[in-house]
């Protein structure tokens, strides 16, 4: 995300971020799964270089029908963070959290995640990320989306706030015409 806004007559950048990664979930039986992930992050506003996280863990899915699917997950992470003030960080992490999807109609839907990473290199510090979103389908090939993100990081580098939260809306091809 990189947005401007005018202030004062001159204009300033009001967000600059890029979040980016993959995951892998494989079941293991019908309802238990093991999953993998590796995340990146930059993010202009809290002086972040890059956060480069490693991690895997199990979850279950507690409900999982056409319309809806909630999965409860948790595990362990490495997280290696690096600023551009001269802070380096690297910690090992247990998270949790959830990952929640929901066919509302025909038209539209919601996703959302949470992670709580706790440290345990440095106990009692943490990092929260927080996704929300919605897709309403417009027409067969396009759709309107709106997201919300929230950073939470307990330990800011120096002189940065806590918490960074972005929102966006678009409009994007809907993926049913994608796969056509």
């Amino acid at each position: 995300v990189n947005a401007s806004a005018t202030i004062d007559g001159k204009n300033k950048e009001t967000a600059k971020a890029v979040r980016g990664g993959i995951g892998y979930n494989r079941n293991i039986s019908s309802r238990a799964f093991l999953n993998a992930f590796n995340d990146y992050e930059y993010d202009r506003f809290q002086n972040l270089d890059l956060r480069f996280v490693l991690g895997g863990g199990a979850g279950v899915n507690m409900v999982k029908n056409e319309r809806a699917r909630l999965d409860l997950l948790g595990g362990g992470a490495y997280n290696r963070e690096k600023f551009s003030t001269p802070l380096t960080r690297d910690s090992a992490e247990a998270y949790w959290g959830n990952d929640y999807s929901n066919k509302l109609n025909s038209t539209t839907s919601i996703t959302q995640s949470f992670r709580m990473f706790n440290n345990l290199s440095e106990t009692g510090k943490y990092r929260v990320n927080f996704d929300l979103g919605s897709a309403t389908k417009l027409s067969k090939w396009l759709n309107w989306n709106v997201n919300f993100s929230d950073r939470y990081l307990s330990n800011p580098s120096a002189g940065r706030k806590r918490n960074d939260v972005l929102y966006s809306t678009g409009i994007g091809r809907s993926e049913e015409h994608m796969s056509e």
